[in-house]
Formats: structure tokens, sequence, C-alpha cells
């Protein structure tokens, strides 16, 4: 049934929005595109977002808040946005230079605002150890594609640093990322650099957990040579995750590459869980960074956000959407894959599409649904790419698809397809549209059961994710 709100409950629920200082849509409409998935089916309502206190299971989420270390943002533009969203664990960086400014002087005073303010947020922080430092000779530079620290001197203040950052952070960070994108360097180097930084972590922090390489590619021979040097020096336990970025137009051709990674880190006795540690979609043409110069938008922007965190969790990898907001990418050009979009640093404009999108799988998919490798189900179009879930509580099915065979696009118009589920624990099946959180019912004269058997003729299919799943799993919620 959809929610309605007494006049005088919604003027205190804007108002109340408008204290914060938020500029974020909660109506039933927040948003709106030609998708329909025909005549005769019904809206009975809107996923409703939950913010990280409303969210108790764990989740497969992580969300980008980075270069804070180098001002091109700042976290008192968007730290109001964050919560609401739904997704716990953010990616910081921790930024040596803006932190030792003076050699031998720590001032921790930034980040220390930024991630004690997360925390009573509800937040979880994954810290990422970057970049260089250009106070020390030979102590690499600070921006992104910076070389690592060369010198004796400069790694020498590498190891410091590092060693007073995970001792400032015990109890209040666990989760850590090597630098970033170092894909130019040499694997050994690579390799090695990340074996030197996880150590001095572990040592002050042995509950420390660690993502390794955090490599712009997912090139398996790159993957493959730096795990070999981790094998070679028997350091592998060092680390919990590999961390790989690798963006695509089409988002879904990804998984190829992927498939072949979890099959190296497979080959090796200690193995690594895949963390896919950077991945967003620009809102309009861009002319620098990934996925430049294609006509994207808002729409498209959601439609891939929602494909690459989906496409993740089918792939059982951890999935990072990058990034929250816009940023200033001094030198180059505002990078528009945020969720929100800025005027500035300092000012946002709006609240872009694909943040709702990531509201709505926030608040569907967390890890009480576990993945069904074996479901059986089958649909009469072949181009359809489909994940299927359980929920270990309620014992319900989650079946998600969409046409991954192409990039993006800005037509919603859906074919018709037929399912069949030989054991759906699905009573009363309903389809939601994750770009607008949109729930639907579907006719009876499409659902026929026959025992076990559950099957659903005219399901539209378009290049966006659609979830079948029961009614009171996505209208009960209170």
């Amino acid at each position: 049934m959809k929610r309605l709100f007494p006049v005088f409950v919604l003027c205190f629920f804007l108002t109340t929005v408008s204290a914060f200082g938020q500029m974020l849509d909660r109506s039933d409409t927040r948003v709106q595109t030609t998708f329909s998935p025909g005549a005769g089916w019904q809206v009975l309502g809107t996923v409703r977002p939950k913010s990280v206190t409303e969210i108790t299971a764990g989740q497969n989420w992580t969300l980008g808040c980075e270069t804070l270390d180098r001002d091109y943002i700042f976290w008192d533009t968007y730290k109001e946005y964050v919560a609401p969203l739904g997704i716990r664990r953010i990616r910081l960086q921790a930024g040596w230079a803006k932190t030792e400014k003076k050699k031998g002087v720590y001032d921790f005073a930034w980040l220390d605002e930024i991630i004690n303010d997360a925390l009573a947020r509800g937040l979880e922080i994954w810290l990422e150890t970057d970049y260089g430092n250009p106070i020390y000779p030979g102590g690499g530079d600070w921006d992104l594609g910076a070389g690592f620290p060369v010198s004796e001197e400069g790694l020498a203040a590498w190891d410091r640093w590092v060693e007073a950052l995970a001792t400032r952070y015990k109890g209040k960070v666990r989760d850590f990322a090597m630098w970033n994108e170092p894909d130019s360097k040499k694997s050994e180097r690579i390799a090695l650099f990340n074996i030197r930084t996880a150590e001095i972590i572990l040592r002050v922090n042995p509950d420390a957990r660690i993502g390794a390489l955090s490599l712009a590619s997912n090139n398996p021979m790159k993957v493959k040579e730096c795990l070999d040097v981790f094998e070679r020096e028997g350091k592998m336990h060092l680390f919990t995750w590999l961390i790989y970025h690798g963006y695509a137009l089409n988002p879904d051709t990804s998984y190829q590459r992927v498939s072949k990674l979890q099959e190296i880190v497979d080959s090796y006795p200690h193995k690594l869980k895949l963390w896919q540690g950077e991945n967003g979609c620009p809102s309009e043409m861009a002319h620098k960074f990934a996925l430049s110069n294609h006509p994207w938008s808002e729409l498209t922007q959601a439609k891939w956000d929602a494909r690459r965190m989906l496409g993740d969790l089918g792939h059982d990898v951890v999935s990072s959407v990058f990034t929250i907001c816009d940023f200033d990418h001094t030198g180059r050009e505002i990078n528009r894959k945020g969720l929100l979009k800025i005027n500035d640093k300092r000012s946002l404009a709006k609240v872009k599409m694909a943040y709702y999108t990531v509201q709505n799988i926030a608040s569907l998919f967390d890890l009480t649904l576990e993945r069904q490798k074996e479901y059986a189900a089958s649909v009469s179009d072949e181009n359809v790419t489909w994940f299927a879930f359980r929920d270990s509580e309620k014992k319900q099915d989650v079946l998600v698809f969409w046409d991954g065979t192409q990039i993006p696009s800005e037509s919603n118009e859906a074919r018709k397809t037929t399912w069949t589920l030989e054991n759906a624990q699905i009573a009363e099946p309903v389809l939601v549209d994750v770009v607008t959180g949109r729930i639907y019912n579907i006719p009876d004269k499409n659902i026929q059961r026959d025992g076990n058997k559950l099957t659903l003729t005219e399901i539209p299919v378009y290049d966006a994710p659609l979830v079948i799943t029961d009614r009171s799993r996505v209208l009960s919620q209170k």
C-alpha cells in the first residue's frame, strides 16, 4: 500500500530536512524516468531509504570520500549526505603531505575532524596510505600518479608517518588500503612497498585488515606478478583483500577479467577476497579521467552505478562507489562522478539521480542475502544478466536482472521475457525498478503456479537492474 503522510507531518518532516541543510527528496516520486512495465502494472509504493543507523546487517558496499587530503573537496561540503545514503564504510585518503608539512611535525587535526565526525555518524573508516611528501628529497609527490618514496631519507620518513598514522587511529580504524593506483611501477616494487607498509600497520595494530595493491587496472598478469612476490617473501598473510579498480564504458564487460582474478587468488594457499576499490561514472561528458569522451547523463550514471554494484555483488566482490561528491581536481577539471553535484568545492548544486539509486540498493541488499549459485531459474532471453539471492532470515528470494550487453543508454524501453523459477520462495511477486525505487504489482494474469514451479510472463527487461521479490520484503519496512 502506498504510504500517505498527513499534511502537518509532511511539513514537519520537510522543515527538519531543511534544518540539516539537506536537499534530499524523501517523496515517493523523488526519481522519475520514462520506464514503464506496461499497462495494468500498478505502482504500490517506493523503496524506503535507510540511513546507516537503521541498517544492522553487514554490507557489501563502500562509499568513496576521496581527495580530502588534497583539498579538492571538503568534508563539510557533503557530510550531511553520507549517513542517509545508507552505506556504512567510507574510503578516506590519509594524506602524508597534508599531515607533515614540516619535517618531523605531524598535524593530524584535519583528519581527526573527519574521522571523529564520521564515527559519530555511525560510519566506518577505510583508510588509504598515500601519497608521497616532497619536503623530503626522494620522498615522492603528493598527488595521483606520484612516485613512491625512493631515497633512504624519504623511505625512513614514510615508515615513521605510517607508524604514527596506525598508532593515532588504533581503535578507530581497522581497515587500511595501500598506495592508490601505483600501476606504472614495476610489480616487484609495488609488492615490496605494500609489504613494507603493511608490516608497520600490523606491528602497531595486529587486528588491522589490509587491502593489497589498489591497482588502477584489473590486469590479471600484473596482479599475478605482485602476488608471486608476496608468496616468495612469505608475506601473503599480511593481506585480507586484493583491491583493483578497472573502469569500462559497459560495466558488465569487466567480469571476464574479474573471473580471471578470482582464479589467480584461488591458486594461492592464503586466499584473498576481491575488492573493487574504485568505480563510478560521470553524470555528464568529461574530457579527463576514466570514462571520458562519452555523452553521459544523470540517467546513464545511475544505470551504470547500479549495474556495477549489483554485478559486483553477483560475483562475490566487495564493491566501492566512486564517489559521494564531485570534486575539483585542480589543474584538470571537476570530476563529475559524484552522487552529489557541486557548484564549487564549498557548495552543492543538487542531489543527482544516482544518489537515490545507490540509496535504493543499500536499502534492498545487505548480507542477510546469500547468493544462490545453483538457483533453478531460466529466462526466455539469453541476453539477460541475472543473479539470485535468498534472505537467510525471512527465507525469501530476491532475483535481480538487466540487459548488460550495451553501454547504459538514454532509452528506458523494455522488452518482455518469461521466467521459470523451479523452487522460488516468493509468495506474492512484485517488481522493483532499482533506478527509481518504484515498486509494481505483477498482474495476476502474468503469474502461474504449478506445484513449486513459478512462471512469470511478460516481465520487462531493460538496461538497468530490476528486482523480483516478495511484496512483504519491500512494502513492510518500518
